[in-house]
């Protein structure tokens, strides 16, 4: 698996959502790196990864992304995810693998009613970016029209940088194992949870207040299945932390994953 690594110390492992890159983590990776060694995997078939070459659905990502793990060295190191990526991770701390554990609004916690409307959003939003890609920089780049393409996902997409989403969506219609993982979250089965006093070390979960894709309510299933979850609000932020409050996760992450920031 295609990775980055940057800074020193403790080593916390950074795992990105569907469609995303290690270079989904770009607005928090150098703040991160200052006080921890920051891994950054393209999971399989995203970035720049191979795609599996069997069946793509989250336990086999996971399984790829804890072998992953166990070849670096990195069983045991605190782990964060964003969206597909903090399901992974929650499942990896299922497993008893890993150390602390950010899980940034994680999918898994769908009812199928949820379930089906994500589907059918998602699917639609890809459908058109793909039909618009040639002139996805112009349309992200007027303010207007980036908070038309982005609702679902930011709570503010006309603060946001262009660059920011463009690579996130680029990366979103050309990784090849896109369609496979979008099924696997659709159609699979939900998130499990572990008892009580089981996961290898704290958990918290980060949502957004105006969440499009995992709706703020479903942190109670979240909470429910992981009672040892520890949950944090993001006020005025949707679906990527990253995005739309890239300081405050930095900080919810260092102070959840035992670093010190001074």
């Amino acid at each position: 698996m295609n990775h980055v690594r940057r800074g020193t110390g403790a080593p916390l492992v950074l795992v990105h959502g569907l469609g995303g890159s290690w270079r989904s983590w770009g607005s928090v990776l150098d703040d991160l790196a200052a006080h921890r060694e920051v891994v950054a995997p393209d999971l399989p078939g995203f970035g720049d990864s191979a795609p599996l070459a069997g069946e793509v659905s989250i336990a086999t990502l996971t399984d790829a992304l804890e072998g992953f793990l166990d070849e670096h060295d990195l069983r045991g190191a605190d782990l964060v995810g964003s969206s597909m990526g903090a399901r992974m991770v929650l499942e990896l701390a299922r497993r008893g693998v890993g150390g602390d554990v950010v899980a940034l609004d994680p999918g898994g916690f769908w009812t199928p009613g949820e379930q089906r409307v994500f589907s059918a959003s998602l699917r639609a939003s890809i459908a058109l970016v793909r039909r618009i890609d040639p002139v996805l920089p112009t349309l992200l780049g007027n303010p207007v029209t980036r908070t038309a393409l982005l609702a679902q996902f930011s709570a503010r997409p006309w603060a946001l940088h262009p660059a920011v989403p463009l690579e996130e969506l680029r990366r979103m219609i050309t990784s090849p194992s896109f369609d496979d993982a979008l099924d696997a979250l659709t159609h699979g089965p939900t998130q499990e949870g572990t008892p009580r006093g089981t996961a290898p070390g704290r958990i918290t979960l980060g949502w957004g207040r105006y969440d499009g894709v995992t709706l703020p309510r479903q942190a109670a299933r979240a909470q429910a299945a992981f009672p040892d979850a520890e949950l944090h609000w993001f006020d005025r932020c949707g679906h990527f932390p990253q995005w739309d409050a890239p300081q405050e996760a930095v900080q919810l992450v260092l102070a959840r994953t035992g670093a010190r920031t001074g």
